[in-house]
């Protein structure tokens, strides 16, 4: 895909006229997709596709103008070829764009994972089939190479490729009782997949046991990582962006302005260098490996797209429009996985949340409720599940004042969403153990 999305963007600039700037991204995967339920095989299939994005540029105006190739050369050639005309004739009625930035300094990277998957992918559908033996089993496999592309007519071309696994699935007992569990990553090890089945099957025996309703108040709860990335996923909008900082409406002001911190374990960057998403944004600028976003508890560097840059004066780090952490990782602690239910003792084993907003976004402050297996915990033994509840807590203390500590190990948690594309934003996260966790209903 490579070859051929450059010689379509060589081909595409040799059309411009003078005063015209080009910048071209692309999208490709090829992609398989098995769908589970009821422990067997209810559909599979495979993608291949490229999509191009044409932006042309001349006096300060931007058209921008989408079109799907089909991988041949003399149909693909004719399709960008009307793109560009379509897009010349709208660049005379769009007004002047005082915020247009791109970059100019012709940075072209070439970078990503080599393709480490299964070449039978009938052995991992087989060993997961295994897996939901005498279970109901639901989910979706996705694996395959993702690529992204970016060619300017300054002469720029950036090429990102990476091939992974993603595989999202559940045991379900009945009602709302089930274990939410993934499997993601480069490599498929069938050692790593079958220690997670086992995890999962003993906490869905646990949820076999008489249900427990516990009064609202505030316990000892652990967040495993499929939780903390609810909490973090709802942080991620607003709450590492320049624009958001300077028009105050981050739900960090209070760490901004140095009247709160989180405690100094907790460590957050956006790490391009590690994760699944191109180390270039769609105006040419190169993302630096590493952003530290919280350091020592503290806050870090903003997220900064090409519009704020351009709008507060500052250099352009590779943020998308929105400036929010695509391949966002929090570093762990000292608590070993296998020890989580010890460090936790009496309180709750909170696998996932959902539902999250801000009951105060200026304390940070969130609300949501619990799902699928929370289990309640005796001196590190599990007693029963807990029947759902609603939470309200301030970053502050979850991650602050109260946080007891984190696990070891790190989860990477991809996005699974595949509309219209996979997705390449994701997560690496520890769980957490925190004190004094309020549950309101």
């Amino acid at each position: 895909m490579q070859t051929y999305f450059y010689e379509l963007a060589d081909f595409v600039e040799t059309l411009l006229t003078s005063g015209e700037v080009l910048l071209t991204v692309f999208a490709g995967e090829e992609s398989s997709f098995v769908r589970f339920n009821r422990s067997a095989v209810r559909q599979a299939g495979a993608v291949e596709q490229r999509q191009l994005s044409l932006q042309l540029i001349a006096d300060r105006r931007r058209v921008t103008m989408d079109v799907t190739a089909a991988g041949d050369a003399a149909l693909d050639r004719g399709r960008v070829r009307r793109a560009l005309e379509a897009a010349r004739e709208r660049l005379d009625v769009v007004p002047e764009d005082p915020f247009l930035h791109y970059g100019t300094e012709n940075r072209s990277t070439e970078s990503g994972h080599p393709n480490r998957l299964p070449e039978d992918e009938g052995q991992v559908v087989e060993s997961i089939i295994r897996a939901g033996e005498g279970r109901d089993l639901v989910g979706i496999y996705m694996a395959g190479g993702i690529h992204r592309g970016f060619a300017n007519s300054l002469g720029q071309r950036n090429w990102f490729s990476t091939h992974s696994h993603h595989f999202d699935w559940s045991f379900h007992l009945d009602g709302d009782k089930a274990v939410k569990c993934a499997y993601a990553g480069f490599v498929w090890d069938p050692a790593e997949f079958d220690e997670r089945v086992a995890r999962a099957a003993a906490e869905l025996e646990a949820l076999r046991r008489p249900p427990r309703t516990l009064e609202p108040g505030r316990y000892r709860v652990y967040l495993a990582p499929q939780a903390l990335e609810e909490v973090l996923g709802l942080l991620r909008w607003g709450g590492f962006g320049l624009t958001a900082q300077r028009t105050r409406r981050t739900p960090l002001l209070r760490m901004i302005a140095g009247d709160a911190t989180l405690d100094p374990a907790i460590n957050m960057v956006e790490d391009a260098g590690a994760g699944l998403t191109a180390n270039f944004d769609d105006a040419g600028f190169i993302k630096p490996d590493r952003i530290t976003l919280i350091d020592q508890g503290k806050y870090g560097e903003p997220l900064v797209s090409p519009r704020a840059a351009r709008e507060y004066d500052v250099p352009a780090n590779g943020a998308g429009r929105r400036e929010s952490p695509d391949s966002l990782a929090m570093t762990g602690g000292s608590i070993p996985r296998r020890d989580v239910l010890a460090a936790l003792d009496t309180g709750i084993f909170i696998n996932n949340l959902w539902y999250l907003n801000y009951s105060d976004r200026d304390a940070c402050r969130m609300t949501g409720m619990t799902r699928f297996a929370a289990l309640w915990v005796e001196n590190g033994e599990v007693q029963a599940p807990v029947n759902v509840m609603r939470f309200d807590e301030t970053l502050y203390r979850m991650l602050g004042d109260n946080l007891v500590g984190l696990t070891r190990e790190v989860e990477l948690l991809p996005d699974s969403g595949s509309y219209g594309r996979r997705s390449t934003r994701s997560v690496r996260l520890p769980g957490v153990v925190i004190d004094d966790f309020a549950l309101t209903l």
